[in-house]
């Protein structure tokens, strides 16, 4: 099965990145920009086919290494 594993900013949390990369947008002259916000997208490949035993192995990796939950939130979307 394949995964997308998407980690975002919670919102309140500052962001330098995405403000340099509007700061640049706009430097660019993309005006219409109103905000950016910087994240992660992680694909990843696993074994076997219970949805639900995936979902759950996918959780325990964000929660363990690939979020930090305490400032970020994540997504989780699955496919055959």
């Amino acid at each position: 099965m394949k995964a997308r594993v998407t980690v975002t900013l919670k919102a309140g949390v500052l962001d330098p990145q995405g403000q340099a990369i509007e700061g640049s947008l706009k430097g660019l002259g993309f005006p219409g920009v109103a905000s950016v916000r910087q994240g992660k997208v992680f694909d990843v490949e696993l074994v076997g086919t219970d949805q639900e035993s995936v979902r759950s192995q996918l959780n325990s990796m964000c929660e363990k290494l690939l979020a930090n939950t305490v400032i970020e939130n994540y997504s989780v979307e699955i496919s055959n």
